[in-house]
């Protein structure tokens, strides 16, 4: 299935990656465009590693979403304005 970009938010990608793993193509800073597997599915997203008792706050940017590449099982991310397409496997 692929989903239309018109009518897609950050919070649809993310609600779309929540449940499905997914190939979203976009065009990286360097102006290259790249296909990512990616997903934010718990089941495939490996457990945090931070240590117990240690808090790190960060600000979140609205403008980039973090996922986790399946291929190269690392977290990557994306600006949510580059986004070509996402096509759900």
């Amino acid at each position: 299935m692929v989903i239309g970009l018109d009518s897609i938010t950050r919070d649809g990608m993310i609600s779309v990656l929540t449940f499905d793993v997914a190939e979203v193509t976009f065009t990286k800073n360097d102006g290259t465009e790249r296909l990512m597997k990616c997903t934010l599915q718990k089941s495939i997203v490996p457990a945090s590693t931070k240590e117990e008792g240690t808090t790190t706050v960060r600000k979140i940017n609205e403008q980039v979403l973090p996922v986790w590449d399946i291929d190269k099982s690392a977290w990557r991310s994306f600006r949510v304005d580059s986004v070509k397409g996402i096509k759900v496997l």
